[in-house]
């Protein structure tokens, strides 16, 4: 029986005319799976499913997704991310393990939560470095981290009342359940790079998840070394953020969910 599968143009420019007919015509697409974001049940025989690639340096394995949770795309990865646990076109399940990143300078620490804006509850990742970020190719004691992200388009937040602007071509993948990247535009309209990458998934709370797939987006907020802290509840990450923007320490935008 034919699968309900979305198989995007990049895809099927990755994968191939022959193998993408085979997939929609049924013959290598598992009728049921678990879905590559949320991590719950899906069937490509009652529901529209999405193929994503996941492409690394040597290796590219497709996942399925309900569509409603993620698109159609390819995602590129390392290879030691490859070693994470995805299903492919066989429906064999691949060890997926985080990749191991080195920092160049400080290391950026990213903290999950929900923020209440306008009544209503929406999923945020909070950045903030383990030291001062200089400009590259400079030297000195400066901290250039907000300024950089506001180059990209960060927009500055002096206080937190309602849902920063969107930048277009950044996206927050969220992949099995968990949170793998910050995905920023690749180079000459390439494809999208990681801006951070998680050590190990990070997990997220079902709130979390549940809002991110309502909303189809993820607020981030960055602010310098020193400004938010790890915060143990959502309360007090509240209370540091709206000090933070309060001292115009605090930068901040909405990022469409598992990239474009």
């Amino acid at each position: 029986m034919p699968r309900m599968l979305d198989v995007s143009d990049e895809v099927r420019a990755e994968i191939g005319d022959e193998e993408a007919d085979r997939l929609l015509a049924g013959e290598n697409a598992p009728g049921s799976y678990d879905c590559t974001s949320c991590r719950t049940p899906g069937d490509s025989e009652q529901e529209r499913t999405s193929t994503v690639l996941f492409v690394g340096e040597e290796t590219a394995v497709l996942a399925f997704a309900h569509a409603t949770c993620l698109p159609s795309q390819v995602v590129q990865v390392t290879e030691e991310q490859l070693r994470g646990a995805v299903r492919s076109i066989s429906g064999d399940t691949v060890d997926l393990d985080p990749a191991q990143v080195v920092p160049e300078q400080a290391v950026l620490g990213v903290t999950s939560g929900l923020v209440l804006l306008a009544g209503e509850l929406h999923p945020a990742l909070v950045v903030e470095p383990t030291g001062p970020i200089v400009r590259p190719g400079t030297t000195g004691l400066g901290d250039d981290f907000l300024p950089l992200l506001i180059e990209q388009g960060f927009m500055p937040l002096m206080e937190l009342t309602e849902v920063p602007p969107v930048l277009h071509g950044w996206s927050v993948l969220l992949a099995m359940g968990r949170l793998h990247a910050v995905l920023q535009p690749g180079t000459n309209g390439g494809q999208p790079v990681a801006w951070w990458q998680a050590h190990q998934p990070l997990q997220v709370t079902d709130g979390w998840r549940t809002a991110a797939n309502k909303h189809q987006q993820v607020l981030m907020f960055a602010a310098p070394v020193g400004s938010i802290g790890r915060q143990p509840r959502e309360d007090l990450l509240r209370d540091a953020l709206d000090k933070a923007a309060a001292n115009g320490k605090l930068v901040g935008v909405a990022m469409p969910l598992a990239g474009t």
